[in-house]
């Protein structure tokens, strides 16, 4: 039979050795930068987003209103620093708006 360990580990701690082990990161990072976009811009925004996908550093939005769309492309750089800060890295080094 076999020993039992007495060492505790958290819950946050063993999902994240789960993560890295089944190399899954890729997959939670998609879905995490989808709820970041939808906190950050707000429902308005949100409701206007058809599409939030992060290719190699760039992170593509497809909007389905072409004024949101300017509007939204002037604060291109803001709204990058948001969204890495909410992730807690530099994931996004340019944003593309569609």
């Amino acid at each position: 039979m076999a020993k039992r360990e007495n060492e505790s580990f958290s819950i946050k701690d063993l999902m994240g050795a789960f993560i890295k082990e089944n190399k899954l990161e890729k997959g939670f990072r998609k879905i995490h930068i989808e709820e970041a976009w939808v906190k950050l811009m707000g429902p308005g925004v949100a409701s206007y987003t058809s599409e939030v996908k992060l290719q190699n550093g760039t992170l593509v939005v497809r909007l389905n209103s072409s004024v949101l769309r300017e509007e939204l492309s002037y604060g291109k750089e803001k709204i990058v620093t948001m969204i890495n800060e909410e992730m807690g890295e530099d994931i996004v080094k340019k944003l593309m708006l569609v």
